[in-house]
């Protein structure tokens, strides 16, 4: 089936054909060129500092034309964002898949009499998109092809890209980029194919970082990329290579990052502004993973002495995190713990608590505390 789907993606008219698997059935997506090359006129919904916002840098030396948009894209009208892709005959769409979760949430769809014939492709940036919005932009976009791409600020570009020649299939990314010896290694270190690892990058690339601001010895560079695997970078998310289609899965942060609706940050960031509260001891933060690949925020709290966790002290924290950070940062989901775990070298256990709320398949000082966070009834049924 692989190989016939291939075969799908060949050259047509002159242009190039994207073979898109939808429930097993094959669409062919064309793009119209010129003389083998592409006009595009893009659209972008990412946010300004991030990776994705300073590559489009160079969209205008391959003859892009960029439209920005700031705001939310379905804030002044119901179709605002479908009249704007119509408006300027939009070829290509760049955003973080929670745009397009918005819209399948509040079925924001475009009119009947919209014509939508420009728009080729749209590729989801930052996070996960989840089956439901790539079938729901399926469905109302039949001739324009869907996809993902995978990628780090660090390295200022993409890792897994979208390869138009080969075939896509649904919540996977169909190549890895050329020149990169990218592999999912288990926790042994081993590359493996069907089960879920860490993304790791093998081999130096001419875009890896030279190090971290202030790290003077660069012994926080190689502990953060470099420590997990002797010699080998590990970017710091879980993904699985599906054995059937060779295509990968992006799953989730393998370490104490969060990315809750593409908005990634680190628990320090909460730390640091929970911590100064009187009424707050120590606190720990961490994200738990929905069945529909959705990423919320969870925040542990132990209050000191004197105090007694309350509504009062939730609603506290999360206006001080609000008002120190963002509205972004605030975690969805605030619990008591009675006791923080720790690692063997000091460092909270993050990432030992993410897999038990998440039940993935842990050294601390303190383990007979982690029983704290397991079967809570508020984490269930997400």
């Amino acid at each position: 089936m692989a190989e016939a789907a291939r075969e799908a993606a060949d050259e047509n008219d002159g242009g190039r054909d994207i073979a898109v698997a939808v429930d097993g059935s094959w669409q062919k997506r064309g793009f119209s060129s010129n003389n083998g090359v592409v006009t595009v006129t893009s659209v972008d919904t990412v946010r300004a500092g991030t990776v994705l916002w300073l590559l489009h840098i160079s969209a205008p030396f391959f003859g892009e034309t960029l439209v920005l948009y700031e705001g939310a894209p379905y804030f002044l009208s119901p179709t605002y964002f479908w009249d704007l892709l119509e408006k300027q005959k939009i070829s290509l769409v760049v955003s973080f898949p929670n745009v397009f979760d918005e819209m399948r949430n509040r079925n924001l769809i475009p009119r009947e009499t919209q014509d939508l014939s420009a728009l080729k492709l749209i590729v989801t940036v930052g996070t996960n998109t989840k089956l439901k919005t790539f079938e729901f932009l399926q469905n109302i976009l039949k001739d324009t092809a869907i996809s993902s791409v995978y990628g780090g600020t660090e390295f200022m570009s993409s890792v897994l890209p979208m390869e138009i020649s080969l075939p896509a299939y649904r919540g996977e990314i169909n190549a890895a980029t050329l020149g990169v010896h990218v592999q999912i290694f288990d926790n042994d270190g081993k590359s493996v194919i069907g089960e879920i690892g860490d993304i790791v990058i093998l081999k130096p690339i001419p875009n890896f970082p030279v190090g971290l601001w202030n790290d003077k010895d660069g012994s926080v560079y190689r502990e953060k990329y470099f420590s997990k695997y002797p010699g080998v970078f590990s970017i710091g998310d879980y993904g699985l290579i599906n054995p059937i289609t060779k295509s990968w899965i992006i799953c989730c942060r393998s370490d104490e990052a969060l990315n809750p609706k593409g908005c990634r940050f680190g628990p320090s960031e909460i730390y640091k502004v929970v911590e100064t509260l009187p009424e707050i001891l120590d606190c720990l933060c961490v994200p738990q993973y929905g069945k529909n690949i959705d990423e919320r925020v969870i925040l542990f709290l132990k209050v000191r002495d004197g105090y007694s966790f309350s509504e009062d002290i939730v609603t506290k924290v999360k206006k001080t995190i609000e008002r120190d950070c963002s509205y972004q940062h605030v975690p969805e989901v605030v619990l008591e713990a009675k006791d923080i775990p720790y690692n063997l070298s000091g460092k909270k256990a993050e990432v030992v608590v993410k897999k038990i709320i998440n039940n993935l398949p842990h050294s601390v000082i303190n383990p007979e505390n982690l029983h704290y966070y397991y079967d809570i009834p508020e984490l269930k049924g997400f």
